[in-house]
């Protein structure tokens, strides 16, 4: 990779046509990173997706799939991690929807953030309503992630930064108010795209990596700077997290 914009976490499997939305990335010159929602949906996705190039498989528990999975789940992570490029989507999910499986997921999230692989990789995390838990296991295990959507206290954004994390942001977040404010918050440096399309949405249909061009054009009239200077920035951030991870496994 070089000045290529990556989308860092897309749910190319849950489109109902991933070729399109392949080809598609590839004429707007985007790379994209396929998150995955448990191992066993890697495996396919790894079979279908390079370990490098314009689009790769994330290795994923997702944790609304905790409960289910179990530690078989976990197990089965386990044996992929030491052949992902990525990891993700991890994490925790207290909202309504995660609440009842509280105790699981902590249980599975502390297992996968123990893995050395997480070490030298980087790392897609889901914080939704477990923001400031999240982040201090991460900053505990000495993850280099990135939080995905974050919508949570910008007190605990600031915990996050000092910890070394980065922040992946998507259409939906530069057309909220929370998410502006989040972003006049953090340093251009720490700053990652994603669409984590399908689920969100643009001109009333679903994200896509091609988007991403546009992000461009919207962030420099937040950060009041021109669209190459964002375009220069991400991309450097890209390489950065990419170094970062892989130095701190030697």
């Amino acid at each position: 990779m070089t000045d290529v914009l990556l989308d860092t976490h897309c749910h190319l499997d849950a489109y109902p046509d991933p070729s399109y939305i392949l080809a598609g990335a590839t004429t707007a010159g985007v790379e994209l990173v396929a998150v995955t929602n448990g191992p066993d949906d890697y495996r396919r996705m790894a079979t279908l997706l390079p370990r490098s190039g314009p689009a790769r498989a994330a290795l994923g528990l997702h944790p609304l799939n905790a409960e289910r999975l179990g530690m078989g789940g976990v197990l089965r992570f386990s044996r992929h991690a030491a052949d992902a490029a990525w990891i993700g989507e991890i994490g925790l999910d207290f909202s309504p929807a995660g609440r009842d499986t509280r105790t699981t997921q902590l249980r599975t999230f502390d297992a996968l953030l123990a893995l050395p692989q997480l070490q030298d990789r980087p790392v897609s995390v889901h914080t939704r309503g477990a923001d400031r838990i999240a982040v201090q296991r991460l900053a505990d295990a000495g993850i280099r992630a990135v939080l995905h959507w974050y919508t949570g206290p910008l007190d605990v954004a600031d915990d996050a930064l000092a910890a070394g994390l980065h922040f992946s942001i998507n259409p939906a977040m530069l057309a909220s108010a929370k998410g502006r404010t989040l972003l006049a918050k953090l340093p251009h440096d720490r700053v990652l795209f994603e669409t984590d399309g399908p689920h969100t949405r643009r001109a009333g249909q679903p994200c896509q990596p091609a988007n991403l061009p546009d992000m461009v054009e919207n962030l420099a009239q937040l950060w009041g700077v021109n669209a190459t200077q964002v375009h220069t920035q991400i991309c450097a951030n890209q390489r950065r997290i990419i170094g970062e991870t892989t130095a701190a496994s030697k």
